[in-house]
């Protein structure tokens, strides 16, 4: 069997592919990995389909070792990369031999690594999805220390280049988003775009929240339990936005002010507590 044991898994790893999207009228979020360009060329890289599961690494450190040989891959926010004691590159197909240790560092820029191995993570399958869902607990359990993670037969060869361009982590941010479909609840609506927020320490998977310009009601109307959507912009009795992500619930009673660019949420999911996000005005 072809297995990877885990001896260190730092705050919080998960095995994530691209998630479960339809079934939100069964209350069933997507889940799936926050940065999917990163688990993507992580597949690409390694020789895997586009839909096999990776491990999504938060922050990190991350240490396993192989039972087989074969190619990995670490995207995703910068960390150093040790495999079999020697300094690996990030965003390249890495060979790597039975009995080799894995170790990656805490990361330097960014938040989530994505580590593909070839074969891919080959965990139980719920509605479709090998994503671990953190809100509703579906899917494969968070990984811990001790667990042995059975990977798959390798699909394909893998790339044959030596690295692949990402883009720059670190700094601000910038969201672009539309309005609706209640900025009509809040007296101004635009204070969105009059100032910086930062990302909050309670941040997760749920969703990145956000402290900064207040948006202040401009009546309190109960409003009935809506559908929420990925990158749905919530304001809570605080006045504080809250961006809602992957694993987000599929219904909510606060209004929703307006919806990040799907493009943007990457750049969203690779942000650490502390750092700067600003809204960019709706395109026309």
């Amino acid at each position: 069997m072809r297995t990877l044991s885990v001896t260190v898994a730092g705050p919080l790893t998960t095995v994530q592919d691209l998630g479960r999207p339809g079934f939100a009228h069964l209350g069933v979020p997507r889940s799936g990995a926050l940065d999917q360009p990163a688990l993507l060329l992580g597949n690409r890289l390694v020789g895997n389909p586009p839909s096999s599961a990776a491990l999504e690494i938060t922050l990190g450190p991350f240490a396993a070792t192989m039972s087989f040989a074969g190619t990995l891959a670490l995207t995703g926010a910068a960390a150093p990369l040790r495999v079999g004691g020697r300094p690996a590159p990030l965003n390249a197909p890495v060979a790597f031999r039975r009995g080799d240790r894995i170790e990656v560092g805490r990361a330097v820029a960014g938040l989530r690594g994505y580590l593909a191995v070839s074969g891919g993570f080959s965990a139980a399958s719920v509605l479709g999805s090998r994503s671990t869902d953190t809100l509703s607990a579906l899917g494969p359990a968070v990984v811990r220390p001790t667990a042995s993670l059975s990977v798959g037969p390798r699909a394909d060869e893998p790339s044959t280049v030596d690295v692949a361009p990402r883009p720059a982590l670190g700094g601000p941010i910038v969201l672009g988003l539309s309005w609706g479909p209640r900025d009509d609840y809040f007296t101004a609506a635009s204070a969105l775009l009059t100032g910086s927020y930062t990302i909050g320490n309670d941040s997760n998977r749920v969703g990145a929240r956000l402290s900064g310009p207040t948006l202040t009601r401009a009546h309190h109307r109960e409003l009935p339990s809506e559908g929420i959507v990925l990158g749905a912009v919530q304001v809570p009795a605080s006045g504080q936005p809250l961006v809602f992500l992957a694993d987000h619930p599929t219904t909510g009673g606060y209004p929703v002010v307006a919806v990040v660019d799907p493009s943007d949420l990457p750049l969203l999911a690779q942000a650490r507590p502390g750092d700067t996000v600003r809204f960019r005005a709706p395109r026309r």
